[in-house]
């Protein structure tokens, strides 16, 4: 099947990656995860390992295998990069395109599809410059999964929350099956 790179970031809804990938990998993908510094906070490697079935990728120059630095081969061999959660930083930075560790390194990248599933506070969704980087990544083919609306973890009630897992993966699969039109 597909070689998806599932791109972890530092938001409380980490945990909800590992059934993501625990669905991409019995729906018969080669998934990869690379997490940021931020998401060592909430999930560990150990556990997208086991439900991945692959290494996890957790720091850009950690990479010691063969003679292509890890993040451009990855970048090369991905089919699709999906960010899930996705916060507001990883965001500015792949609209100003830096490439400070493995996660955004591959996001520049590559020339694969990418799918973001954001996850934060209502506020931070709603503020003018996330909204901008939001409407950036659009104009660049940057497909998203909006926020859901109830409880978030900070106690707020509004948007941010992240999307449910199964929605996450229907777009995922949308995108990697060519034969199948929808918006989203």
């Amino acid at each position: 099947m597909s070689r998806i790179i599932l791109g972890i970031t530092g938001s409380i809804a980490a945990y909800k990656a590992a059934d993501l990938a625990s669905l991409l990998t019995k729906a018969g993908h080669q998934v990869t995860c690379v997490l940021t510094k931020e998401a060592l906070e909430f999930v560990t490697p150990l556990t997208l390992q086991v439900l991945s079935k692959n290494p996890v990728i957790t720091d850009l120059f950690a990479e010691k295998e063969g003679w292509q630095p890890g993040h451009i081969q990855l970048a090369d061999e991905a089919d699709l990069l999906l960010i899930a959660p996705a916060t507001a930083n990883i965001l500015a930075a792949m609209t100003y395109g830096f490439a400070n560790d493995a996660l955004t390194a591959i996001a520049l990248a590559t020339r694969a599809p990418i799918l973001i599933a954001p996850a934060m506070n209502g506020k931070m969704w709603e503020h003018s410059a996330t909204r901008e980087n939001v409407a950036k990544l659009h104009e660049r083919g940057v497909k998203f999964v909006e926020p859901a609306e109830g409880m978030l973890a900070c106690g707020y009630e509004g948007v941010g929350r992240l999307a449910p897992v199964d929605e996450i993966f229907r777009a995922a699969e949308l995108i990697l099956n060519p034969s199948v039109t929808t918006d989203f």
